[in-house]
């Protein structure tokens, strides 16, 4: 930890040295704290992956296990809508070829200090996993059409870096679950456990399973053996 921390402040006084030396004119000043707060987006290894088990040290302190049917892939961090921080981490399960029909990601996310928002949720289910507090939601979309409406989006990210790793969708319908956690009292931090799988295998489409779709009347069902799936994957305990 203290390693990383050195690491980090040496990189931050590179950046930020140069721009400070230079004429008040030349709008190195003004981008200064774009840059630092980019510089931000960089993970200081409070978080790490060891087989199958995400340990994150803070915001929040907790254990993830997910089951010996998930690979863990990688990690990416970014700044979202030039708002947040952001640092997911994937674990899939995937048939040849790489091709995604489970996946977990988890989402650490935070307002930058440069915004007062806040997050907030109208979400009435919940659920204690490891003695924490969850929310929760599922649906069913498609990616393609959802990527397309929303390019810059969390979940935009998501599917470029795991392209980039050679992992594509078997399907771009898709059902998720989305476990949600405020970490913090100022409500400006927050933990997302999203687990999604291929919709294709029920012969149904996410239109389908929509309020009005065809199949609105499985929904219940659907979503309720989607969350058994999910739940029976993975394990919190805090850290």
């Amino acid at each position: 930890m203290i390693r990383s921390m050195k690491r980090a402040i040496l990189i931050l006084i590179a950046a930020v040295v140069p721009a400070l030396l230079l004429p008040a004119g030349s709008g190195a000043r003004a981008n200064l704290k774009l840059l630092t707060e980019r510089l931000a987006a960089r993970p200081l290894q409070q978080r790490r992956v060891t087989g199958r088990t995400l340990v994150s040290d803070s915001l929040p302190p907790i254990r993830i296990s997910f089951g010996k049917e998930f690979k863990y892939v990688g990690t990416q961090s970014f700044i979202l809508y030039n708002n947040a921080q952001v640092e997911q981490f994937f674990f899939v399960s995937a048939s040849r070829g790489n091709r995604i029909r489970q996946m977990f990601m988890v989402q650490f996310e935070g307002y930058l200090p440069s915004n007062t928002n806040t997050y907030s949720y109208d979400l009435k289910d919940k659920v204690t996993l490891g003695g924490l507090d969850f929310m929760y939601d599922m649906a069913a979309f498609n990616v393609a059409a959802f990527r397309k409406s929303y390019p810059d989006s969390d979940t935009a990210h998501a599917a470029s870096f795991l392209e980039g790793k050679g992992y594509y969708l078997e399907g771009e319908e898709v059902l998720f679950q989305r476990f949600v956690r405020l970490v913090d009292d100022a409500r400006r931090n927050e933990l997302l456990i999203i687990y999604s799988e291929n919709l294709g295998g029920t012969g149904l489409t996410a239109a389908d399973l929509s309020e009005k779709g065809r199949a609105a009347s499985r929904r219940d069902k659907v979503f309720k053996d989607l969350s058994k799936r999910a739940l029976k994957s993975f394990k919190v305990s805090q850290n």
